[in-house]
C-alpha cells in the first residue's frame, strides 16, 4: 500500500484518529483538510491541574466541577418540556446541574458509570448551588491513564463527534503537519509586535503546555485574523485615494440658503458632521463617508446639506433608499425643502407606470432633475444621469456590494459617496467592516425629544398592557403592534401578523380601526395601509419588522412588541425608533417571557438605556458580528480566534500594521510580504463584508 506524504491539504479522513467513517462528520463542521483541522481552533480550556471541590464553588462565577451522577430527574411541569435535572457529588458536596429542552440527556447521564466532569456559570438555587445548561463531558480511562491533571483544549463539536476523538486527532495533526505550515509574516512585523511564529502558535492552541503559551498563541492567531481583514481595507482605502474625484466648488452664501430652508437650526452634532462632509467635497479625492446617528438624530438633514453643496456646485445627487416606503418619505421631506429654492425632486420607483418612470428617466439624462431619490430602481441600466456628482446610501447595511458599486458608476466621473445609516455600529465593528470609510457620527438628538419610556412585561400581563394602549388610544393616540420574528420565514412572519391582527380586532380592539401591514403585501397596498395610519384614519398598526425602516408617524405615542425575546437588541432599539418622533410622551412595552440569561439581559439592556453605540456594543457582545450585520452584510469575516469585544488592542495594532505595509507596498509584491497573500484567501472585493463604494 502506497504512503501518502504529509500534505497541509491531505484528505480529512488520512489524518490519524479520523478514518473515512469519521470524515463525513468533520466535513458538517468545514474540515475537510489536514490544514483546516490545524485550524480549528479550541473554544475553550479546562485547567484540570486545579480542579476545585464543589464545596469552594461560588455563585456568580464559572467553574469546572467533577464527580459522580447520583440521581437524575425528569418531570414535566405545566405542559411544558420537562427540564433535566442532575445531582453532581464529589465528596466535598453537591451540585444540580440543569438542562432545558434536552430530555435525551437524561437517557444519557442515567447510563454513566464512571465520573463526568461539567462547566458552566454556578448560581444559587432553592435548595443548593446549581448550573444551568452546563458543558458536559464523561471522563475517558484512557484519559485518566494519559494524565488527567493537566490542561485539556475543548473544541466545537457536531452530532456523533466526541470531545477526546477530536483532540487526538488534532494532536496527531500537529505532530504530522504544523511543520508544514509556512510563515506569512515579515520578521520584522513580528518583532515589532512580539509575535511568536505561525507553527509554534497554532502548536500551543491545540497542545499547551501552560495558559501562558496558550495567551500568546491565541494572541497571534487574532493579530493574523485582524490583518487579512485591516490589509484588504488599507488596499481598498489606498486605491480610492488614488482615483481622481470631483473637487466641488461650494459658494459662500452656502450657509445662509441652509439656514432659509431648514424649519429648526441645526444641532451642534448635525453642523459638526456638515462640515466634515463639506470639507470632503472640497478634496480632489473622492469622498467616502459613513454617517452613523441614532434614530431620530436628522440624519435626513445633513443629507440635505450635502445634496445642495453638490446642487449649488453644479451637480446631480442621487439618494438610494431600501424601501419604496422610504424612498417616498425621502423625497415628499426633500420636496418641502428644496422647492422654495426652484430645486426639482424626482422620484423613481420600480412600481411606477411606464410612462411616469420614462419621464422621470428624461428628466434625470437631461439634468432637470438635479436631485433623484429612489430605490433599486435608481441603478437599472436605463437610467443614465446627466452630472451625478453625489451619492447617498441610506440604510447602507441593506443593499449588496453590487448595488453600491452600480450607483457609483452611474457617472463619468466618480461621484462622492456618502452612506448613512441608525443602526450604531461599535468601534471594533466600524474598524473591520467599515474601516475604508472616514466616520462622522450625529451623537445629539433634536431639542424637544422626550426619551421614550421603555417597559419590560411577562406575557401573563399582556391584559393589562392593552388596557393601557387603549386609553392612549382614547386620547386620540395611535399604536404600533409588531408580531413575533417566529422564523427566518417570511410567510411563517405573515401568518404571525395575521394572527396577531385577527385578535387584536376582534378582540381589545374591536372598537379600534385596526390595520395590518406585512412583508408579502405588494407595494402598492403597503403604500394604502401607511398612508391610512399616517393620516389617523387607523388607530392601531399591526406588523412584521418590515416597519423598521421607513415609518414617521408622530400622532403614534405607543409601541408593543409581542414575544420581543425573539428579536436582538440593535433591532428592538430600532423597531423603537418608531415612536417618540413628536413632542408627545411615547412608551414602549416588550412583551417576554425571558427564560434565558441572554434574553434577560436584552431586555434589561432595553429597558436601561437608549444610547443605540451601548445597545450595539451589548448585541455585539451577546450575538456576535455576523448576526448583527445580517447574512448579506457580515460575509467572510472569519473570526475563529479573534474577538471582538475583548481584542480591540490587538486590532490596533494589526491596522497599524497595515497601514505601514500597504503604504509601502500597495499591492503586497515584494518579496518580504509576497507571503502575505496566504492570509487575504478567500477575503477578496467581492466579498460581503467589504464595502466597495
Amino acid at each position: 500500500m502506497a504512503v501518502i506524504a504529509p500534505s497541509l491539504q491531505t484528505e480529512i479522513q488520512f489524518v490519524k484518529g479520523v478514518g473515512p467513517k469519521m470524515a463525513p462528520l468533520y466535513g458538517k463542521l468545514g474540515i475537510t483538510t489536514a490544514q483546516d483541522l490545524l485550524f480549528h481552533f479550541p473554544r475553550r480550556y479546562e485547567d484540570r491541574r486545579h480542579l476545585p471541590p464543589i464545596r469552594e464553588a461560588r455563585a456568580g462565577t464559572h467553574a469546572t466541577v467533577r464527580g459522580r451522577i447520583v440521581h437524575v430527574e425528569s418531570r414535566p411541569s405545566r405542559g411544558r418540556a420537562a427540564p433535566v435535572k442532575a445531582i453532581l457529588n464529589d465528596g466535598s458536596g453537591q451540585m444540580v446541574l440543569v438542562w432545558f429542552n434536552q430530555p435525551w440527556i437524561a437517557k444519557k447521564l442515567r447510563e454513566v458509570t464512571g465520573e463526568v466532569i461539567a462547566y458552566g456559570l454556578v448560581k444559587d438555587g432553592s435548595h443548593a448551588l446549581e448550573m444551568h445548561s452546563p458543558e458536559f463531558e464523561v471522563i475517558d480511562p484512557d484519559d485518566e491513564a494519559e494524565g488527567f491533571t493537566r490542561i485539556f483544549p475543548v473544541y466545537g463539536l457536531t452530532e456523533g463527534l466526541m470531545q477526546r476523538s477530536v483532540r487526538r486527532a488534532a494532536a496527531n495533526a500537529v505532530e504530522n503537519y504544523v511543520d508544514l505550515l509556512s510563515e506569512p509574516l515579515p520578521l520584522n512585523v513580528r518583532k515589532e509586535n512580539k509575535l511568536p511564529g505561525l507553527a509554534w502558535a497554532v502548536r500551543r492552541m491545540h497542545v499547551p503546555e501552560n495558559l501562558d503559551d496558550v495567551g500568546h498563541a491565541r494572541r497571534r492567531i487574532a493579530f493574523d485574523e485582524f490583518l487579512a481583514i485591516q490589509l484588504l481595507v488599507q488596499m481598498r482605502r489606498a486605491a480610492t485615494q488614488q482615483e481622481p474625484g470631483i473637487k466641488f466648488d461650494l459658494p459662500k452664501d452656502l450657509k445662509d440658503e441652509i439656514k432659509q430652508i431648514m424649519p429648526f437650526e441645526l444641532t451642534g452634532a448635525q453642523q459638526r458632521v456638515v462640515k466634515e462632509i463639506w470639507s470632503d467635497m472640497q478634496k480632489t479625492a473622492p469622498m467616502n463617508r459613513l454617517v452613523q446617528g441614532d434614530v431620530g438624530s436628522g440624519k435626513t438633514a445633513v443629507a440635505a446639506c450635502a445634496m445642495l453643496a453638490a446642487v449649488r456646485s453644479g451637480y446631480q445627487a442621487a439618494l438610494m433608499a431600501p424601501t419604496e416606503i422610504l424612498a417616498e418619505q425621502h423625497a415628499m421631506n426633500l420636496s418641502r425643502l428644496f422647492e422654495p429654492l426652484g430645486l426639482q425632486v424626482q422620484l423613481l420607483l420600480g412600481k411606477q407606470k411606464a410612462k411616469e418612470k420614462q419621464k422621470a428617466i428624461e428628466q434625470i439624462e437631461s439634468g432637470q432633475a438635479q436631485i433623484v431619490v429612489g430605490t433599486h430602481a435608481v441603478i437599472q441600466e436605463d437610467v443614465n444621469f446627466a452630472k451625478l456628482g453625489l451619492a447617498i446610501i441610506d440604510e447602507q447595511h441593506r443593499f449588496g456590494v453590487l448595488q453600491r458599486l452600480a450607483l457609483r458608476q452611474k457617472s463619468d466621473v466618480i461621484p462622492d459617496v456618502l452612506v448613512m445609516t441608525a443602526t450604531p455600529i461599535p468601534r471594533t465593528l466600524s474598524m473591520t467592516v467599515y474601516g475604508d470609510l472616514d466616520v462622522s457620527v450625529i451623537d445629539e438628538m433634536p431639542p424637544g425629544r422626550r426619551p421614550i419610556k421603555t417597559h419590560w412585561k411577562a406575557a401573563s400581563a399582556r391584559e393589562a398592557v392593552y388596557e393601557t394602549v387603549g386609553k392612549l388610544l382614547q386620547e386620540g393616540r395611535q399604536a404600533y403592534f409588531v408580531c413575533p420574528m417566529i422564523t427566518e420565514s417570511e410567510k411563517l412572519q405573515t401568518q404571525a401578523a395575521v394572527d396577531l391582527h385577527y385578535r387584536l380586532s376582534e378582540g381589545a380592539f374591536r372598537d379600534y380601526r385596526v390595520g395590518l401591514l406585512h412583508g408579502q403585501m405588494k407595494p402598492a397596498e403597503k403604500e394604502v395601509v401607511m398612508e391610512s395610519f399616517r393620516s389617523h384614519e387607523l388607530d392601531v398598526l399591526v406588523s412584521t419588522v418590515v416597519i423598521e425602516v421607513g415609518v414617521d408617524v408622530p400622532n403614534a405615542t405607543v409601541m408593543v412588541i409581542e414575544d420581543a425575546n425573539r428579536f436582538g437588541l440593535s433591532q428592538l432599539h430600532q423597531i423603537r425608533g418608531r415612536v417618540g418622533r413628536g413632542d408627545q410622551q411615547s412608551f414602549c412595552i416588550l412583551i417576554a417571557d425571558a427564560t434565558t440569561d441572554e434574553a434577560r439581559d436584552r431586555m434589561e439592556v432595553m429597558v436601561a438605556t437608549q444610547d443605540g453605540f451601548r445597545i450595539a456594543e451589548e448585541d455585539l457582545r451577546l450575538r456576535g458580528p455576523g448576526d448583527m450585520l445580517g447574512t448579506r452584510q457580515s460575509g467572510n469575516l472569519d473570526l475563529r480566534v479573534a474577538d471582538l469585544i475583548r481584542d480591540l488592542r490587538i486590532l490596533e495594532d494589526a491596522k497599524q500594521a497595515a497601514f505601514k505595509i500597504v503604504a509601502s507596498d500597495p499591492d503586497l509584491s515584494s518579496a518580504e510580504n509576497i507571503r502575505l497573500r496566504s492570509l487575504l484567501k478567500g477575503k477578496h472585493e467581492g466579498d460581503a463584508w467589504l464595502p466597495v463604494t
